[in-house]
């Protein structure tokens, strides 16, 4: 498939791994762009150095075009754009923060800017920001998500109605078929986290990936709304969060529950107890660990089969 996207990335498939904090490392980001996707590494949960050694890891074990999502809040931020630079990385996926802060920089040094959003409005902020693509994120999706609470299919023609550049889609995509729907509507490529969550390459514990195999659908909720929301898996921690809620705590005291580190603890420690264990709510539909190409590869099968049955389909 040839269309604004995969030129602009200069990839095979529209497909784009999500950059996942402690999940999203080069192991994973290699995977999927040798298989033909885009990989991209989850700068959030990575110290300056630990995000320059990634990088070249990366470019040792890959050819191809890859990306680093950038967290426009993460207290390194400046940091991390300046690794970038020097690391030459093709392309940035900005998200959580305003995207007029960094992207004319990072496109003046030659790098192409996505910014995810979740909203019409902030679609259309990012498109007057001067950004090359958008990714429009809906309710569905796992980790921080929006506030509006709009689900992925009333966002996608949306967005792609109202703005003039590529559109990718994400939120509740994990196989061709859930593609070929985001692309009939409106969609040139999406962008897939839990899926990959569960590949070989991620760096989440197996723990963790073994857990959302195991989630059965209403097994996730967004909570936290009050701080940054988040879509997890309920346990001990979502628990103790929601007892506080019953209490009417305060800001200050969620904020002292959450404390820090709570992400790592979950996702990449292996604590599915204590642990804040983000996930989207497409991983009731997730039932194995595979490598990352197999992945790739039989998203691109289930699409390609999808598609040849909508000739069976007559006007109404």
């Amino acid at each position: 498939m040839k269309n604004r996207i995969t030129k602009l990335f200069n990839i095979e498939y529209p497909i784009i791994q999500a950059g996942m904090i402690w999940c999203s490392g080069w192991e994973l980001a290699s995977a999927v762009s040798n298989a033909g996707g885009l990989g991209i590494l989850g700068s959030g949960s990575m110290y300056p150095e630990v995000l320059e050694e990634q990088i070249q890891k990366v470019k040792k074990n890959t050819n191809k075009p890859f990306a680093v999502n950038i967290p426009l809040l993460y207290p390194n931020v400046e940091e991390h754009v300046k690794t970038i630079i020097k690391e030459k990385v093709p392309i940035v996926f900005s998200s959580a923060g305003n995207p007029k802060a960094w992207t004319k920089l990072l496109q003046d040094n030659g790098i192409i800017v996505v910014h995810v959003v979740s909203s019409v409005k902030f679609a259309l902020k990012a498109q007057e920001a001067g950004v090359d693509a958008i990714v429009a994120e809906g309710f569905e999706a796992g980790g921080h998500n929006g506030r509006e609470e709009t689900t992925s299919l009333v966002l996608w023609p949306q967005v792609a109605k109202t703005i003039d550049i590529p559109m990718i889609a994400a939120g509740g995509i994990a196989d061709g078929k859930a593609m070929l729907a985001a692309m009939t509507l409106g969609a040139e490529a999406v962008q897939i986290g839990s899926r990959f969550v569960c590949s070989n390459e991620s760096s989440a514990h197996l723990a963790f990936k073994e857990k959302v195999v195991d989630v059965k659908e209403g097994d996730t909720v967004l909570t936290l709304k009050e701080l940054a929301p988040v879509r997890l898996i309920k346990n001990e921690f979502y628990a103790d969060l929601e007892k506080a809620y019953t209490k009417n705590v305060s800001i200050d005291e969620l904020k002292s529950l959450l404390g820090r580190g709570r992400a790592k603890k979950g996702m990449y420690e292996g604590d599915l107890k204590e642990g804040e264990l983000e996930i989207g709510q497409i991983s009731g539909a997730i039932n194995s660990i595979l490598p990352a190409k197999t992945i790739l590869e039989n998203i691109v099968n289930e699409y390609n089969s999808a598609l040849k049955t909508t000739s069976n389909f007559k006007e109404l």
